[in-house]
């Protein structure tokens, strides 16, 4: 049964992107996003300040929002990469949740507005990605920031990039300290029980799935690359500790427990949150949900004790 305290929350969700035509396209849909999230953002916790960098990457630039709380020493830091299926969602649609780990762990949160499909498919976002991460780790000390102690995490397609950044980062002299990775979709296999167990979310419609990874792997040879579906890679040995959060009531349930599953297989530790009567995107609901609220207090908790 799905946590009763989420009923409000859906049909507060259900409202607000009611206006929006089902014919829209990724511009409408972004720019909805945006003022969906604008009108329902939570005060800033006190003592967190933000500000933009901007990383340049191939002849463009990518943008960071970064949230902290004052600090006289060198910050663990986490970079954050937001959920909204590949597609749409930026630092300031995910503030509360950005703003809200930065206040609770002391970590340095960077959150990074990656490039969206269709325009930018894979491997765009996860280039944007490594580019932020090699960045932060090359100016750490301008950023105040540990590079002893920098985090990657995400939520939905967010922690498919944090994962596969981790993959992409494991033999380089650049040592990621752990990964957070919340309702993750760690491959594209829909032959699973949570799948037809939810296949009408609520949130995540599986019917809409195969249209979206198709758009973000556009070359169907790319749906079994390990950056692209991290459960894939050959081998899970020497990543970073994980906390894996998913929801009973999300398609992508058991995506992220098989991929538990492998990181435990390989050695790696893995603190595993299956999040009993949650469902997908629920860190959107934290004002609802008083369940919701204690799995995000965990999740500060394991990223608030910096060292595995």
């Amino acid at each position: 049964m799905i946590n009763p305290e989420l009923t409000a929350f859906l049909a507060d969700w259900a409202a607000a992107w009611a206006p929006l035509p089902a014919s829209a396209g990724p511009a409408e849909r972004r720019a909805h996003f945006e003022a969906v999230a604008a009108a329902t953002r939570q005060p800033t916790p006190q003592g967190v300040t933000t500000q933009e960098h901007w990383v340049a990457r191939d002849g463009r630039r990518v943008r960071v929002r970064v949230f902290r709380i004052a600090s006289a020493t060198p910050q663990p830091a986490l970079i954050y990469l937001h959920g909204g299926a590949w597609t749409r969602g930026s630092p300031e649609t995910h503030w509360d949740i950005t703003a809200g780990l930065a206040a609770r762990t002391g970590r340095a949160v960077f959150s990074v507005d990656y490039a969206k499909m269709p325009e930018h498919p894979f491997p765009g976002a996860v280039n944007d990605v490594r580019a932020v991460m090699a960045w932060l780790f090359e100016e750490a000390g301008a950023q105040g920031v540990d590079p002893a102690r920098i985090a990657i995490g995400g939520d939905s397609s967010g922690a498919n990039l944090a994962a596969a950044t981790t993959l992409a980062f494991r033999d380089t002299a650049f040592r990621i300290e752990r990964q957070l990775l919340v309702y993750p979709a760690c491959d594209f296999n829909t032959d699973r029980p949570s799948y037809r167990e939810n296949a009408d979310g609520p949130i995540l419609n599986v019917a809409s799935m195969p249209m979206v990874n198709a758009a973000y792997c556009p070359n169907p040879a790319d749906l079994k690359n390990p950056l692209a579906a991290p459960l894939l890679a050959d081998s899970h040995a020497g990543l970073p500790p994980a906390y894996i959060a998913v929801a009973e009531h999300d398609p992508l349930r058991d995506s992220g427990i098989a991929y538990a599953d492998a990181l435990q297989a390989a050695g790696v530790p893995v603190t595993l949150d299956r999040g009993p009567g949650l469902i997908h995107s629920y860190l959107r609901a934290l004002t609802y949900c008083a369940d919701a609220r204690a799995s995000f207090e965990r999740m500060a908790l394991w990223l608030g004790d910096a060292r595995p």
